[in-house]
């Protein structure tokens, strides 16, 4: 875990959005500059995808990350790589000092797994992801959605190797902040979910900043 603070001031930011809770963002990020994600209110979830804006078929690899810094959480100096090896992005400031990338995204037959038959058609992250790329502004379709980061979420490995969702490590106004090392779009979904406490069962909104 390894917490440092940015210098970059908000009201320079060329991008300053509020995204609700349950909603998705799809963006591209231009190499050079930064990215900052706010848990404005604390404890809650963002799901995220990052691709290759030249290639789409190179994306965040989570094996690749994993392998590369031998670790399975993501901090302050953590580098995003891609499934051809490259750097997508690399965190450079993070109040919240772990990110998971084990948990994935949820989706309607998770939840009916996990939960209940009748907590299918709740919304998800999946369903986020696919309402963004209904519009098909980048060319991706959810033949695309591989596994994501889970930023601010808490998802603890047992000594068993079984996965915990539990209560978050994040309050308000901690973020993650990232510069890409590549044109990069990325796609968010800011988790809906009401059934695990990774967002203390209340989905709250993040803020999202760019700067040039």
């Amino acid at each position: 875990m390894s917490i440092i603070e940015s210098s970059l001031e908000a009201g320079s930011a060329s991008t300053n959005t509020t995204l609700p809770a349950g909603e998705p963002w799809l963006g591209l990020i231009k190499a050079g500059q930064v990215m900052r994600i706010v848990d404005l209110e604390g404890n809650q979830a963002v799901d995220t995808l990052f691709y290759n804006a030249m290639d789409s078929a190179e994306r965040y690899s989570a094996n690749d990350t994993i392998r590369s810094q031998g670790n399975i959480y993501l901090t302050a100096g953590s580098k995003l790589i891609s499934n051809c090896g490259n750097t997508l992005m690399t965190i450079v400031a993070d109040t919240c000092g772990r990110h998971d990338t084990l948990g994935g995204a949820c989706s309607a037959e998770s939840n009916s797994v996990r939960y209940a038959l009748n907590k299918r058609d709740m919304h998800s992250c999946r369903d986020s992801f696919l309402s963004a790329l209904a519009s098909n502004t980048y060319g991706l379709s959810k033949r695309d959605l591989s596994s994501n980061i889970n930023f601010f979420m808490n998802v603890p490995v047992t000594p068993e190797g079984e996965l915990q969702f539990a209560d978050g490590i994040s309050a308000a106004g901690r973020y993650v902040e990232m510069r890409a090392e590549m044109d990069v779009v990325v796609l968010i979904s800011n988790c809906p979910q009401l059934n695990n406490p990774c967002n203390a069962y209340n989905p709250t909104p993040v803020q999202l900043l760019v700067w040039s």
